[in-house]
């Protein structure tokens, strides 16, 4: 499978010409470096996606190598909010997500959608056809009252308004994709019992051929 699993909500993308790098934080396995340097040696575009500015979703050694490596092909696609909390140089990413929006490149389009949190979450169409969803920190977080409160405090709507906020963000994506071939999504053990809760609705709402979960490992942030 071309689709590899990194470490909490980091995933890598890789076929014959093209490299994409989601949410990259932490590589613990040392996984990462096989891929860049497979990159580097075959010629390979490369696409580091970031969808929000939270600390677990972002690593500034990829703006670095993305300054040094530009001429190479290797390019950043941060969200709106990564650069301006991150105080990325505008000039830097090769395009800057925002909700609502697509990019076009030579081996993908990228749509961004809503998040329940900040940033965005992503689906980017190959050539070939194939669809990558990228959840970022879009989730049904529904925290119960009875939960873990320090959680529970930043979330600043009710689990009503969440939940009805998640349920239209399912909608417009299923609009324009109504099947997806690969979905990175959280399962966070934060929301306890409402841990399933999101991506069952995610499943339900969207046909989708390979689930793969993120965002596990949350208890070590």
């Amino acid at each position: 499978m071309p689709l590899h699993y990194i470490y909490h909500s980091c995933f890598v993308y890789s076929d014959n010409d093209l490299l994409i790098v989601y949410d990259y934080w932490r590589d613990p396995e040392g996984k990462l470096p096989k891929f860049l340097e497979e990159a580097e040696r075959e010629e390979k575009e490369v696409y580091f996606i970031v969808s929000h500015f939270h600390e677990d979703h972002f690593n500034p050694d990829i703006v670095r190598w993305c300054e040094t490596r530009r001429e190479e092909g290797w390019h950043l696609l941060p969200s709106y909010d990564t650069v301006r909390r991150r105080r990325i140089d505008k000039s830097l990413p090769l395009a800057i997500l925002r909700f609502g929006e697509s990019v076009e490149t030579p081996h993908f389009t990228l749509q961004a959608y809503h998040s329940t949190d900040v940033g965005v979450s992503t689906v980017v169409t190959l050539r070939d056809g194939t669809t990558l969803f990228h959840a970022g920190d879009c989730n049904n977080w529904y925290f119960l009252e009875d939960g873990e409160e320090d959680m529970a405090s930043r979330v600043k709507i009710t689990t009503e308004q969440m939940e009805k906020l998640f349920l239209s963000i399912l909608r417009d994506i299923k609009a324009d994709h109504p099947t997806l071939d690969h979905a990175m999504f959280p399962v966070d053990p934060r929301l306890g019992q409402e841990m399933l809760r999101g991506p069952l609705q995610f499943l339900k709402a969207i046909q989708v051929r390979n689930f793969h979960p993120m965002h596990y490992c949350s208890p070590s942030l």
